[in-house]
């Protein structure tokens, strides 16, 4: 199997990662801010667009870790934000996520990899 062909499979989970970015973006995030009880639960906002992270990741991270998240300024209330979504819109940010996390895990995986024994 070719370097490149490796490269393809992350490069393709990114693509859909970036589809499903927007998609949850336009569904979920966009209802959660125009609700004036979740308004300002959403997280600190560094760029534009950075709350749908925040919102994908308080929806998708297993409860052990959110307690550890749950003081940080910046993170999105996960139990608000809980009640305020559906079924769908959960899987939807755990489909985001984890595709996300998925493609750039790999890409920088196999950016090292490329580094240290120099593929061509």
């Amino acid at each position: 199997m070719s370097f490149s062909t490796l490269l393809a499979i992350p490069a393709a989970v990114a693509f859909i990662a970036c589809i499903l970015f927007v998609i949850f973006g336009q569904v979920t995030v966009r209802k959660l801010r125009k609700k004036p009880e979740t308004k300002h639960a959403l997280g600190l906002e560094f760029t534009s667009g950075w709350d749908i992270f925040n919102v994908a990741t308080a929806l998708s991270v297993p409860k052990s870790l959110e307690k550890k998240f749950k003081n940080r300024a910046f993170h999105a209330n996960a139990s608000l934000l809980h009640k305020h979504t559906t079924m769908f819109d959960r899987v939807l940010a755990q489909m985001f996520f984890w595709s996300w996390v998925f493609s750039g895990t790999g890409l920088i995986i196999l950016m090292v990899l490329n580094w240290i024994w120099n593929f061509d």
